[in-house]
């Protein structure tokens, strides 16, 4: 595929769907904007997140609809009325709130999507509750969300749901009568056969996801994986490869699988990165800093993440090499994220117990081994951190794509950055030739690949970060929007790659691949 501007990916996408004759319907678990109280008003606040940014200008102007959350908790629907009709206006495309009250949000979202679907489909069935209030709540605000699509939806529209939250939304809009066609897309990982075969309600999820008529999954092992539990536990539904897609046959019906990897606004981080104050606030950083090489972890406040695994592997770099004593110091971020839950703030004590250890036992005057921050960081501060950086350690147990490692790739445009990536991560897929892959359970390895980046000639860096930035360049995430829909309104792909997939070694003979 050749380079395109953003422009004229947003026209290909416009364009199509033009063609196709219809309209953009959006559905997924939180609304682009958030709705929030404060001193007893309800206020409205814009969302952020690629996601947003990718989206809206496909729905703006035409008549598109987003359907979602809002974030509040048992409001009246006459207060939340009038400010989104107000938002709406401003947007250039409708929003249709699905208001939840404080069982729902207990049962559905922190229940039955993350405390059962998050970690079985992150490969950690042991931290799963599968408590069966859960799953009947979980369908019945699915079955809401699908009465929401359906008081604005039309026959010619096209639905994209997104993500876990919502793998029932099409069962209930079928059931409804909605002649639309579906589409979903998965972020996050989706399992193996033997630990998906866990949920209780295997069949009814699996069923459930047949009622769209496409399937996306971020990576080929996420669809190999799907399609895996397709031919082992539906004996009635065949399956079989087309070009670059799969085809589910249940009954009459034909659904089609796919691989979209999401990405960013490559553009855009690229262009606030040479900002000035950004330039201004790196520079501050490493005078904080000096003469250190900064290793730097950035991650929400999740199990997913691998931060204690990634702490206990800096360590070990310690341990093994005295002589860089003063010379390396780790950054690791994290993002608050539902610290009320036990189970979150007892992953915040042991993160602060592992840098509280590692810090008293190598601190030296004048140089702390690990600078921690737990908050949320403005976009520019974030930014001057990928700048200032050169190694990025990210190292999750398993991730769908993990943004961050695109993030710090695009920011890095002086191109001596150093990306550390585990091989779980949904990344892997893409940046594995020009990143250094790691096993993040294995400590001792990624402490080698630290001493490895830290020691790496320039040449070499520069190699390395030029070209995995020119991949992320090529596929940003108006690429994603552009590859998703064309599959979905039957436009025909235009030089569509074939993505090169990272499989472990055990994983290309069984798959018959050369390396």
């Amino acid at each position: 595929m050749s380079l395109t501007t953003k422009g004229d990916l947003h026209k290909t996408v416009n364009d199509a769907v033009a063609a196709s004759g219809r309209r953009l319907v959006i559905v997924s678990n939180r609304l682009p904007v958030v709705l929030a109280r404060s001193n007893g008003t309800l206020q409205i606040q814009a969302g952020s997140g690629g996601l947003v940014t990718a989206l809206a200008p496909v729905l703006r102007n035409r008549g598109g609809l987003w359907v979602g959350w809002p974030g509040t908790i048992d409001e009246d629907e006459e207060e939340v009325g009038p400010l989104i009709k107000q938002v709406s206006k401003r947007a250039g495309f409708s929003f249709n709130p699905v208001l939840l009250n404080s069982r729902e949000v207990d049962l559905y979202y922190h229940g039955f999507s993350n405390e059962i679907i998050w970690p079985l489909f992150h490969d950690l069935q042991s931290r799963c509750n599968f408590n069966p209030d859960y799953w009947r709540s979980y369908q019945e605000v699915n079955r809401k969300f699908a009465r929401k699509v359906m008081e604005q939806v039309h026959d010619d529209d096209y639905i994209w749901v997104h993500d876990y939250h919502l793998l029932q939304v099409a069962k209930g809009l079928r059931e409804l009568g909605c002649k639309a066609p579906l589409g979903f897309f998965l972020h996050i990982p989706f399992p193996p056969l033997d630990i998906f075969i866990k949920l209780p309600w295997r069949f009814q999820v699996l069923r459930a996801l047949l009622e769209y008529d496409l399937l996306g999954f971020q990576t080929m092992r996420d669809r190999r994986n799907f399609i895996h539990c397709i031919r082992s536990l539906l004996k009635d539904v065949h399956v079989h490869a087309s070009g670059s897609l799969h085809v589910c046959h249940a009954g009459a019906r034909e659904i089609r699988v796919g691989c979209f990897p999401i990405s960013i606004d490559f553009d855009e981080f690229e262009r606030l990165a040479s900002d000035r104050d950004v330039a201004e606030e790196a520079w501050y950083i490493h005078e904080a800093h000096p003469d250190q090489k900064m290793v730097l972890g950035v991650d929400r406040l999740d199990y997913t993440k691998g931060i204690p695994y990634r702490l206990e592997a800096f360590r070990v770099f310690l341990r093994q090499h005295p002589e860089l004593h003063r010379k390396v110091t780790m950054i690791q971020i994290v993002v608050p994220s539902r610290i009320d839950i036990p189970k979150y703030h007892d992953l915040k004590m042991e993160i602060e117990r592992l840098v509280g250890e590692i810090n008293g036992e190598f601190t030296q005057s004048g140089w702390v081994p690990i600078y921690y921050v737990f908050r949320r960081l403005r976009k520019k501060e974030l930014l001057s951190y990928y700048r200032t950086s050169e190694i990025a350690l990210i190292t999750p147990i398993k991730d769908g794509m993990n943004l961050v490692a695109k993030e710090y790739s695009a920011s890095n445009i002086e191109e001596r950055g150093v990306l550390i990536l585990s091989e779980f991560a949904g990344a892997a897929s893409q940046l594995q030739r020009f990143a250094l892959l790691v096993n993040p359970y294995d400590v001792e390895g990624v402490a080698a690949a630290i001493h490895e980046a830290v020691i790496m000639p320039e040449s070499e860096r520069r190699a390395r970060m030029r070209r995995m930035r020119r991949g992320i360049k090529r596929q940003d995430v108006f690429w994603w929007v552009r590859s998703f829909l064309s599959a979905a309104i039957s436009v025909e792909l235009v030089d569509f790659p074939l993505i090169y997939e990272y499989l472990p070694t055990a994983e290309f003979i069984e798959e018959g691949i050369s390396i």
